[in-house]
Order: structure tokens, then sequence, then C-alpha cells
């Protein structure tokens, strides 16, 4: 008997016939520091958070400890048409990130490597800001609040 996913319609034909649009968002948490993490964010990548609520500040706050009405219950950060969301995790939930980097696309030397600066301030780098074989520079770092970012500067071949 073959597997039930193999006999699943393809979800691209699926998405083709209907004509739907795909946006996948990250989404990132943080161990309460949410905020700060957001306006790093907005600051480094020229975003702006657009939303952000607090657990005091939601449906939720009477079954919150008090220590914890002002952690981030959801935020949105938007970067063009792009977004990123992102909350604290409740009490005794956080886990760190693993599995996954976040990756940065620019097309100006020099952002990227403020991008990667800021990143790495308090940081850890992976793999320094350097040239590869697909890009003149390409740097792996995971920033203080613990989520790994790809930085790549995106240059025409």
């Amino acid at each position: 008997m073959s597997p039930p996913w193999s006999r699943a319609p393809s979800s691209i034909s699926f998405l083709e016939k209907r004509n739907y649009k795909v946006k996948i968002t990250p989404y990132l948490n943080f161990d309460g520091r949410c905020a700060e993490a957001l306006d790093l964010y907005a600051r480094v990548l020229g975003g702006e958070v657009t939303f952000k609520q607090t657990f005091g500040d939601s449906p939720m706050k009477d079954d919150v400890p008090p220590e914890f009405q002002n952690a981030v219950m959801h935020a949105t950060l938007t970067i063009g048409d792009q977004t990123i969301q992102a909350s604290d995790a409740p009490p005794n939930r956080y886990a760190r990130p693993a599995g996954f980097m976040v990756t940065i696309g620019l097309d100006d030397a020099e952002k990227a490597k403020a991008a990667f600066a800021a990143f790495a301030d308090g940081g850890t780098v992976i793999m320094d800001l350097q040239a590869t074989f697909w890009t003149p520079l390409f740097g792996m770092v995971t920033d203080r609040f613990g989520i790994p970012w790809m930085i790549n500067l995106e240059v025409a071949q």
C-alpha cells in the first residue's frame, strides 16, 4: 500500500488551479525580549513594527502571571511587502531556535555589512561575511536574541 501523501493531490497544482498566492512568514519566539529584537530588526532592515500586543493588553491578561503582562503576545514587523511575526514564549515554554535560519537577501554591499555587524553585536558569528562561489558577500550569525541569520548579497550573475 502506498503512503498517504503519495495519494494526495499535488499542492502546487491545487494552488495553480485556484490561482492562489502563497506567502510564507517566519514566526519567531523570544525569551522575553521580543520587543527589543523587533526594534533592532526594524532599524537594521528598514522596517516598521505595524502591530504589537502584550499579554497584559489581551483578553488573556487574567490568565498570565503579573511578571509576564508586558511580554509580547503577538507582533508583526513589516519590511516592504514582507513580514516577520513574533512573540515572547509563555513562561517555561521557550526553546532556543534550531533547525532553521532566516535568510536576508540584500542588493547593496554596505547594507549587507551593516546588517551583519548589527546582528553580530552581542551575538555569535557562525561564518564571517565573505566571498563565496555564488556571491561576493555571505555570512551566518546568531544574534543576541538567539535568532540565526544568513546574510546574502544578491547580485546578478
